[in-house]
Order: structure tokens, then C-alpha cells, then sequence
């Protein structure tokens, strides 16, 4: 993954079809979405709830997590410790070598996607099939996904049509309607439905008390994953983890809202173990650490894990929505992703993406857990420039160093002042800096109005007021 957030964003900007795509997609959603939130008076106490459940969950998550495992373990399930990406697949990939199965069925996963497991698993013969449909056109495409919710929102109908045809047999009489699209897809995924001996799912939230794992979606293809096939494994990233099942009451009223503005999911499933007789006859559950310890250690940034994915944050960022998902180059991608990748990674990777967000806060009114981020993005950019190797512009710091001397003395400030307003002359146009500045002030000015020096300071201007007074007092 690339560090540089600007590069990466350079061609998105120049796709205008992109770009009026994000921006169709992301601003019906947030509109939706405040419609159904307006209808309920709680809201913001619902808000809270969420907040605090998940805050009181990251400070013992160590109890948690152990509560969770005696209870899948005694439900009938299994349960694995994954300390990275790599020890995860390699889980994943003997636990389907076992069943002699060589193709899966997912349900949309972001963990598995944050893990690049569906590479791992084509390097050992097995093949992956996405049934969530927008994970599907992206599976198809040979893309990546660029949104939470709707990883597909940067295709418009048309691109869709195009490749349905391209890639689906029986598919070339098709439209751009909706319905068709959507049942081309449904004839394609229903073969792999009732043929695949094993599942792989993500998981929303895990009841520690119960060890029920909890998926929740829009299109049913996910509940046909967790019942058909004879294994089914779940990998969860730790921090999904949910202390009492009355939790999960609150966050099913939070999610739908925020992510799909629909006042309750089309789709929730619940398993707990395995049941004799009924649904998978064995059932995994790969826990994902993955740099999600080392961001709970921080006490700022652990804030970030409390994420339910809703994809609120993105609807809403205006910096998302000109660049769209895939400048991020990360499963996660907007504001949470501008906070969550860099702390996931060790800051090995998205140093940049502190700056990729502006700090309008719209992102924090609309979270559903009220997550802090622009508090969060201050305070990582102040890491990446502490902690990450040559991650600073050495001439911005030594211009930093400078200023600090000025400022630090009256004197100086005012000199400075002086120097400024007369160097500045030329540039000037209807009280801004209009011309291009010289050296690498120009790259600064190229994303901000400068306004021109005022002709004269308050204290130049006091001080003038008070010599006049004086001179008036003197005169017979």
C-alpha cells in the first residue's frame, strides 16, 4: 500500500463519471438516513447507549474475549487465535483442506477482505465466491471495493449491464434495470448455494454470554451461507465483540439507520454452535487480532475499534466523496479508515491518511457510537510525525522551528510583520495572495486561499491613534 494519500487520489479526481457517481450515491443515502433518524426522539440517547457499551467493551476486552470462547466452545463450536493476516489464512485454508472442499461460498466479510483471504485461498487451489451482489460486481471486475456499505458505488447500472454480460452466462439480452440485474445474479449464486459444502462469514457483533455471532444484511444470499453448507467459518476481527445480549439490542437499532437508513435490517442472523440436525454440522470462529491490540494501547486512538461499520462517516465526507474508496488503497476507506488503517498497520502503512480527511466534523454528528475522529486524526497526525521515520517535510520543520523563534519574541513578530507586508505587495489581488508564491509555498496555496497582510497592525494602528491624540493635546 502506498503512503501517499495525494497521488493516490490524482486519477479519481480527474474521473468526472466516477466522481458523479460517489456523489449521486453517497448524498441519496445520508439523505435517507436523516430521514429515518428524525423519526425517533431517542436518537441521540441511542447514541450514547452505543458509545457507552462499546467504551466499557474495549476496557476489559480481554474478559470478554475469553467469556466468548467458553461459550462458542460449549455450544459446539470451535474457536482459533489469529495473530496476523497471515496466521489467519493459514487457519482458514487447513480448516477447508479438512473438509476436502476446493470452493467456498462468502458472505461480505471486511475482515476476510482486510486480510487479502481470498488470495490466500486461489494460492492454494481454493476459490472464493462472493454472494453479496456489489462484492460480487467487484469480485467479477477484478476490482476493489470502494464503500463499507456499498463497495460497488463507484459502477453506475450501465457498467454493471456491461460486465454482467461479459462474465455471466445466459446474460446477453440483459438491461440495466434492477431487477434484472439482480436476478441474473440470483440464478448465478443459487448454483454455488447448493453446491458449496463450506461458508465463510464476517461477523457484525459476538454475545460473549451466549457465543452467538450475529451477521446482518440486506439480500438474504448471507442467511443462505450460514444455513446451507456443512461447515461454516466465521472470522471476526476481537473488537466485535458484545458483553451481554441485550447489547445487541441497542446496536440493531443504531446499524440499520445509520448504514441502510432502514429502521430495522432486512436480514439478521443469529447462530450459536451447532445445532444437531440444523444448519452447519461444524462451526469455526477465527478470531483476528491484526494491530488491534496495539491500537487498543492507545488511549485516543482505541477509540477507533468501536466501529460497528455503518459507513455513516463516508456518506457524509465531502473529501471521500471527490476521491471515492479507492484512493484510500485500504478494505476501509473514508474518515474510519483514515484513522483505523494506520493504527491497524503499526503505521507501516496509510501514514498519510491522517491528513486525507478534512476536520469539518461531520463525520463525529453522524456516527452512530460517536466516535471522535477528528479529535483521533489530530492526534495520529501527531504520532506519524513523532514516530514514523522520514514521514515529515524536513523543510516544513525547519520553517516550524523558525516560526517558533519569531513568535517568541515581540520584537521579532513585529519585523516579521513588516517584512511580510512588503515582500507580499506583488502578489497581491482584492486582498488576497492571488499570484503563485514562490518555492514550496505554491503547493500549500494550491488548496487554500491566503489573505494579504493587513496594511497595518493594531498596535502599528494604537499606536498612531495615540501620537495623533498627543499632537492634538499639544497645539495652542
Amino acid at each position: 500500500m502506498s503512503n501517499d494519500f495525494e497521488a493516490a487520489a490524482r486519477p479519481a479526481l480527474a474521473d468526472s463519471q466516477l466522481r458523479a457517481n460517489m456523489r449521486h450515491a453517497t448524498h441519496t443515502i445520508r439523505d435517507k438516513r436523516a430521514r429515518v433518524v428524525a423519526e425517533l426522539d431517542d436518537w441521540e440517547q441511542l447514541r450514547e447507549a452505543g458509545r457507552r457499551i462499546k467504551d466499557r467493551t474495549m476496557r476489559h476486552l480481554h474478559v470478554h474475549l475469553a467469556t466468548l470462547e467458553e461459550s462458542v466452545v460449549r455450544a459446539g463450536g470451535q474457536v482459533h487465535w489469529a495473530r496476523d493476516a497471515g496466521e489467519a489464512n493459514r487457519i482458514v485454508g487447513e480448516l477447508i483442506a479438512s473438509t476436502g472442499a476446493n470452493e467456498v461460498v462468502k458472505v461480505k466479510s471486511m475482515a476476510t477482505d482486510e486480510i487479502g483471504l481470498n488470495a490466500a485461498l486461489e494460492g492454494r487451489g481454493i476459490t472464493a465466491i462472493e454472494t453479496d451482489l456489489a462484492e460480487l460486481i467487484v469480485q467479477l471486475s477484478h476490482d476493489r471495493s470502494s464503500h463499507i456499505l456499498v463497495p460497488a458505488i463507484h459502477r453506475n447500472r450501465g457498467e454493471i449491464r456491461e460486465l454482467f454480460r461479459r462474465e455471466l452466462p445466459g446474460t446477453a439480452g440483459l438491461t440495466d434495470e434492477p431487477a434484472q440485474l439482480a436476478e441474473a445474479a440470483r440464478r448465478h449464486l443459487r448454483r454455488k448455494f447448493l453446491s458449496a459444502r463450506v461458508a465463510i462469514s464476517g461477523a457484525n457483533f459476538a454475545v460473549a454470554e451466549t457465543g452467538t455471532i450475529c451477521v446482518v444484511e440486506s439480500e438474504g444470499n448471507g442467511r443462505m451461507c450460514t444455513t446451507l453448507p456443512h461447515t461454516l467459518i466465521t472470522v471476526m476481527g476481537i473488537e466485535k465483540v458484545l458483553p451481554r445480549f441485550a447489547d445487541l439490542g441497542v446496536m440493531l437499532q443504531l446499524l440499520p439507520r445509520s448504514s441502510t437508513a432502514e429502521r430495522m435490517n432486512p436480514y439478521s442472523s443469529l447462530w450459536t454452535g451447532v445445532t444437531p440436525g440444523d444448519g452447519p454440522r461444524a462451526f469455526h470462529l477465527v478470531l483476528l487480532d491484526a494491530g488491534r491490540s496495539a491500537t487498543l494501547a492507545d488511549q485516543i486512538g482505541r477509540e477507533a475499534l468501536n466501529c460497528i461499520r455503518c459507513s455513516a462517516c463516508l456518506n457524509v465526507c465531502p473529501v471521500y466523496e471527490r476521491t471515492g474508496g479507492h484512493a484510500y488503497e485500504s478494505t476501509y476507506p473514508g474518515p474510519i479508515g483514515a484513522i483505523l488503517t494506520p493504527q491497524l498497520s503499526e503505521f507501516r502503512s496509510g501514514t498519510s491518511l491522517p491528513w486525507a480527511s478534512s476536520l469539518c466534523g461531520a463525520c463525529y454528528e453522524v456516527c452512530p457510537v460517536k466516535i471522535d475522529i477528528p479529535t483521533i486524526l489530530v492526534h495520529l497526525r501527531g504520532r506519524v510525525t513523532r514516530e514514523v521515520p522520514n514521514s515529515g517535510d524536513p523543510g516544513e520543520a525547519q520553517a516550524m522551528r523558525m516560526l517558533a523563534r519569531v513568535f517568541a519574541s515581540r520584537s521579532r513578530y513585529e519585523r516579521a510583520q513588516r517584512v511580510a507586508r512588503a515582500i507580499s505587495r506583488p502578489f497581491v489581488r482584492d486582498g488576497r495572495i492571488a499570484r503563485r508564491l514562490p518555492g514550496p509555498l505554491a503547493r500549500w496555496q494550491t488548496v487554500r486561499d491566503l489573505p494579504a497582510p493587513a496594511p497595518e497592525t493594531f498596535r502599528e494602528w494604537w499606536r498612531e491613534r495615540e501620537r495623533a491624540e498627543r499632537r492634538k493635546a499639544e497645539r495652542p
